[in-house]
């Protein structure tokens, strides 16, 4: 299996594991990778570093927050000169994260900027950015995702990423509190070829999602354009690769076809970091 999202130390809060600790247990439970993410940190060194001598393939990349100012062609452009495989863009800094009064790095420390970014027609001043941002990422051939933007926005962007050359796309957990998004609505987009992620996070800390809404979720948008992934990581989660794994045996119990959901948890996904 491959894990596109997971978190490790160092981060600014607590992660169960650190980057070098998480990849030897992927390749204990024998996992072919993973991508390591982080909201406010660039995760492409330090998954060369933790991949190197590894038997598994270790990826990195880069999320759209205050650190990097937000909506920034020129931090995208250097994470992805650097090898970054993945672009999300606005997460933790969001507009829509702060609506929904989920955390961020400005909750934590008091005196920093809540700021937040995003796109149009939120925030139409950000278009020559964004339209900047997805030639680069369809020039590197990388992945783009969608962050924690909220759905008009991906009805945006999508076109744009399109228009540019963008084939490699990711709903970033689209059925998780940001953003949000009905089945029906990840249906528009997983038809023209974007993947839509479920993650194991989502069974273990959303409110009010079971097994049976991620399911359901999961019919709705087909299941040949979802990929599984345990955005885990967090101290009070089970270990990612049992986290992941664990996620499968929920969906196979709600009659979801077993050999499909390893696909969205290995093939699938392998695919959209092939280069």
């Amino acid at each position: 299996m491959f894990d596109l999202h997971v978190h490790a130390a160092p981060d600014v809060v607590d992660r169960r594991l650190d980057d070098a600790a998480t990849v030897e247990a992927y390749e204990r439970d024998g996992y072919t990778g993973c991508v390591l993410k982080a909201h406010y940190e660039s995760t492409v060194g330090r998954a060369h570093a933790a991949g190197r001598n590894r038997g598994v393939r270790v990826l990195g990349g880069l999320a759209l927050n205050q650190h990097v100012g937000g909506v920034n062609p020129a931090a995208v452009e250097a994470a992805l000169a650097a090898g970054a495989r993945i672009i999300w863009f606005p997460t933790a800094d969001a507009l829509t994260q702060r609506r929904a009064g989920l955390p961020r790095l400005c909750g934590l420390r008091p005196g920093l900027s809540e700021h937040t970014y995003a796109l149009p027609p939120v925030d139409p001043s950000t278009e020559t950015a964004a339209r900047d941002i997805c030639a680069r990422i369809a020039r590197y051939d990388a992945v783009l995702a969608t962050g924690h933007i909220s759905v008009e926005e991906v009805e945006w962007l999508l076109p744009v990423a399109w228009e540019a050359g963008v084939t490699r796309i990711l709903l970033t957990h689209p059925a998780y509190t940001v953003p949000g998004m009905s089945a029906e609505q990840a249906r528009r987009f997983t038809e023209r070829g974007a993947l839509a992620e479920i993650t194991a996070f989502q069974l273990f800390h959303q409110p009010r999602c079971t097994a049976a809404d991620l399911a359901e979720f999961a019919r709705g948008v087909g299941l040949d354009r979802v990929v599984l992934s345990s955005d885990a990581g967090q101290p009070d989660s089970p270990p990612a690769p049992q986290a992941l794994r664990i996620l499968i045996d929920a969906l196979a119990g709600q009659g979801l076809d077993r050999e499909a959901l390893h696909a969205s948890a290995g093939a699938v996904p392998e695919r959209l970091f092939d280069h």
